[in-house]
């Protein structure tokens, strides 16, 4: 299976599928940490700083989209970024909207 082409299929007429994701500061003792709230248990992390976490964040998004297709689930569409910065539990984090196809 390729990785990917199912998510491909999913995007919504009119092309974005940009997901917010909350990301955890990392250093040189600490991971980035990545969640993406829309998707249930999706989640990641990088050694490497921001860019990595980023990237990371988009395979995570991809590989969750590819086994809800697998087991028929539907997938959320992607929330707009001001609704998610007023939830409480991810005060203090930083915000950035990922296309995992991009």
């Amino acid at each position: 299976m390729i990785i990917g082409a199912s998510v491909k299929k999913y995007r919504p007429r009119g092309g974005e599928m940009k997901y917010p994701i909350a990301i955890e500061l990392g250093g040189d003792d600490k991971a980035w940490g990545v969640i993406v709230p829309d998707l249930p248990g999706c989640f990641s992390a990088a050694d490497g700083g921001f860019d990595e976490a980023i990237e990371k964040s988009k395979e995570a998004i991809k590989l969750w989209i590819e086994v809800a297709i697998q087991r028929n689930e539907e997938i959320p569409t992607p929330s707009e970024l001001k609704v998610m910065l007023q939830r409480g539990e991810f005060k203090g984090m930083y915000w950035a909207l990922v296309d995992p196809e991009s």
